[in-house]
């Protein structure tokens, strides 16, 4: 039952961050994409931090930012009744940190081959900006926001480092299934340590599996619309 609450509470994580980054990734990756401010180099270093940040290192500062010692800590306490530390919501905060690079690159990458001219061509045709990104530069990022959406999805569902370090290990608050490998292991449990981390493997490789194939159809897709 108890894996049952970590596989729940998982799923939970990985769709709130995915959902979360997708609305605060878009109009940050755009501004990468097509940006030439003095502060872009800045911005996309702080934001790829997390790529080659230990997890422990993000946690631990992570940990005294959520402190009700702490400004930020003790703002949310007054404002919720609940400290962030060793909670679900800091678990949700700690993730949209350290899984944004696996949004924002995808959709930089797919902005920045789309570039600004459809939006130009909807502004002459009359288009509002919200109509023209709606009905120009969504529909060609597509496959971008399918393999940012994927691969943040997957990547929250693996993090283990800075689970531990900012949410602990409290069954059904912040118990995820990295956590309970980690437990099963630690009490000898090297059948429930096998089972969960075989279903991880399947699902990291179903995802990537599914990433590879969707990309190689929408490349063929392309590829056929240009030579016909």
């Amino acid at each position: 039952m108890n894996e049952l609450s970590a596989i729940w509470l998982t799923a939970k994580l990985a769709g709130i961050t995915t959902v979360a980054l997708l609305l605060f990734a878009t109009p940050l990756a755009w501004w990468l994409a097509h940006s030439q401010h003095r502060l872009k180099p800045a911005v996309e270093a702080l934001t790829a931090l997390p790529l080659v940040m230990p997890p422990t290192v993000l946690g631990f500062y992570l940990l005294l930012l959520f402190s009700p010692d702490n400004v930020f800590g003790s703002f949310w306490v007054d404002l919720t009744g609940t400290a962030l530390s060793f909670s679900f919501n800091g678990l949700v905060i700690a993730s949209l940190i350290y899984s944004l690079p696996f949004m924002v690159q995808p959709l930089t990458a797919a902005f920045g081959q789309i570039g600004t001219r459809p939006m130009e061509a909807a502004a002459t045709l009359g288009a509002s900006p919200w109509d023209a990104w709606r009905t120009t530069v969504l529909p060609m990022a597509r496959n971008g926001y399918l393999t940012a959406a994927v691969l943040t999805f997957a990547h929250t569902v693996g993090e283990f480092g800075i689970v531990l370090m900012v949410g602990g290990n409290l069954a059904g608050e912040t118990r995820v299934i990295s956590i309970a490998i980690y437990e099963s292991v630690e009490t000898l449990d090297y059948a429930q340590a096998h089972l969960l981390s075989a279903g991880l493997l399947v699902f990291s490789f179903s995802t990537l599996l599914c990433v590879y194939y969707f990309n190689r159809q929408f490349a063929l897709s392309l590829g056929a619309r240009g030579s016909s």
